[in-house]
């Protein structure tokens, strides 16, 4: 049973099944353990992990991963791109820098890269792998819920949600619980008693800290975090008092983030539910958005020529036995604009163990160009087929075209099942960084006066295209970005926007000259997208019009 047909089989135990027992020994009520908890540990930062490289220019170098105690140490020969396994599903990689005095690097996890800059201090490199990037591991917001969670395919199931969505090989023995975390590796395993959980979290086979939690009401509010700002705010911010008075009241249900930039300013910035500004957001679908930007680097480096080159020009050697006529009319821009033919959907792929064999193998379902599906597929092809063509990893030129020009330093980037970066989601970023991204886009390419993207690639990525066929609106679309108008109070607004399950949106607005993002806790929630659709439009668009 592979992982994704465990996290179906989960939920089926869970829904019709809720009190487990295994070999004869008392039943556990799972849904007696339903609701909010909170947890805490004694540990100072146990998921910020130190990691030291040192006797980089000796015969046998060593790698040291460590918090408050030693996780592990490896010993590697040195090269000049380093690539070091650390563990089974563990592994560093990193360029040095030519005067020798940093490495950019990346921890991969599973499948997840959290990125990492070493800097020289003497005669070792050290640096940050911040596995608190993931939401549920930043300090303060050790929360877990227990609850049931829509989801289109499988219906109603009550999943744990001990921090995670994604659970794999949960077993549940007497009061002993214990599972893995799918897309990190991160093992949990403790008890369930009366009124408590308490959860060893294990990386590497070692126990980072333990999680104790105790049931509560509500998230409590937590400290805010002053950041050094990479552009200014303005003078007048914009009151939004009714937005703030329905998600306190609980009208706007799982709200995380609301951030609104008006002519290059920040005009509105609020973080709700146990969040800050340190807060990261899985964008889900939104990260496709930032997939086309990386497709546009390339175009505008002529590492790929044009939109219309062939697709299986680039797809790897071993995967090519699958091309056939249909198929070898696939272009790039097809795969931008959701129009490739395939028939496979992320249900259909995930769920096998080679994702790219079960993409391609089956025949097209429509011919290439002649429909427009919103799909998964497509982009994840793309980050297959620039991948090909780079000398180097895609993450590394993912990090050098467009997060280190935006100063975008506390991500974590999802893979695909043979660790490429995978352009049809899964990206988690902080709600400022996805406000830069807009801002990027809305000032055609350019960021604090120097061009990361040509105005050409902006331009036809805001193009229509086509217009979505599989969605109930209907909408146009671009390159990987949706067209939307909102009506507010009898005008109509156009909007460009990244969008992502539970309602995570990076909405441009240019004749407004403004950037949105609505961040929130609602993933496979039935309504979530709806609800943050009438936020930007109802609260902040029809605020900012009442003052024009």
């Amino acid at each position: 049973m592979n992982k994704i047909q465990n996290i179906f089989f989960l939920s089926l135990i869970l829904c019709f099944c809720p009190s487990l027992s295994v070999h004869g020994q008392s039943a556990i009520n799972f849904e007696d353990y339903a609701g909010l908890w909170k947890g805490s540990t004694s540990d100072d930062n146990p998921f910020q992990i130190t990691v030291t490289i040192k006797d980089l220019d000796q015969h046998r170098a060593s790698i040291l991963l460590s918090n408050h105690q030693e996780i592990l140490r490896t010993a590697f020969a040195p090269k000049d791109t380093l690539y070091v396994p650390l563990e089974e599903k563990m592994l560093f990689e990193g360029i040095v820098n030519k005067e020798g005095t940093q490495i950019q690097g990346f921890i991969k996890l599973d499948m997840n890269f959290y990125p990492l800059l070493l800097e020289k201090k003497g005669q070792v490199f050290k640096g940050t792998f911040k596995l608190s990037a993931i939401h549920y591991l930043q300090a303060d917001s050790y929360y877990l819920e227990i609850r049931k969670v829509y989801n289109s395919v499988e219906g109603y199931g009550a999943y744990p949600l001990l921090g995670t969505y994604w659970v794999n090989d949960l077993e549940i023995i007497s009061n002993n619980i214990n599972f893995e975390d799918y897309k990190t590796g991160l093992v949990f395993e403790g008890k369930l008693l009366d009124s408590q959980i308490i959860l060893d979290v294990r990386l590497a086979s070692k126990v980072l800290c333990t999680l104790s939690y105790k049931r509560v009401d509500r998230k409590e509010k937590v400290k805010s975090i002053e950041t050094e700002g990479d552009w200014p705010y303005a003078d007048q911010a914009l009151s939004l008092s009714n937005l703030e008075r329905d998600i306190a009241q609980n009208k706007l249900k799982g709200i995380e983030s609301v951030l609104l930039a008006h002519e290059g300013k920040i005009r509105y910035e609020k973080y709700f539910n146990a969040t800050n500004s340190e807060t990261t957001n899985d964008l889900r679908s939104a990260g496709k958005s930032i997939g086309s930007a990386i497709i546009g680097c390339a175009i505008d480096d002529g590492i790929i020529s044009n939109t219309q080159e062939k697709v299986f020009d680039h797809i790897p050697s071993n995967y090519q036995y699958t091309n056939d006529k249909e198929k070898a009319e696939m272009t790039i821009k097809h795969l931008l604009t959701m129009r490739s033919g395939i028939g496979v959907y992320e249900n259909d792929y995930q769920e096998t163990d080679d994702w790219l064999k079960s993409v391609l193998e089956p025949k097209l379902k429509y011919k290439a160009g002649s429909r427009t599906n919103y799909m998964s597929a497509d982009p994840f092809l793309l980050s297959v087929n620039l991948n090909e063509r780079l000398p180097y990893p895609l993450e590394f030129y993912m990090q050098q075209k467009l997060f280190a020009p935006l100063g975008i330093e506390n991500y974590i980037m999802n893979t695909d099942m043979r660790g490429i970066p995978y352009f049809a989601g899964g990206i988690y970023m902080r709600p400022s960084d996805m406000l830069k991204f807009g801002q990027l886009y809305l000032d055609k390419g350019m960021w604090k006066g120097k061009r990361i993207l040509s105005e050409k690639w902006i331009n036809t990525s805001f193009e229509k295209h086509t217009q979505l066929e599989n969605t109930a609106k209907k909408n146009a679309y671009g390159y990987l970005w949706w067209h939307e108008s909102y009506d507010v109070n009898g005008t109509s607004i156009s909007c460009i926007e990244a969008r992502g399950n539970g309602g995570q949106y990076i909405s441009i607005i240019p004749e407004l000259d403004a950037v949105i993002v609505v961040t929130t806790e609602n993933y496979n929630k039935r309504g979530a997208a709806e609800q943050t659709e009438r936020i930007i439009a109802e609260y902040i668009l029809a605020s900012l019009l009442s003052q024009e």
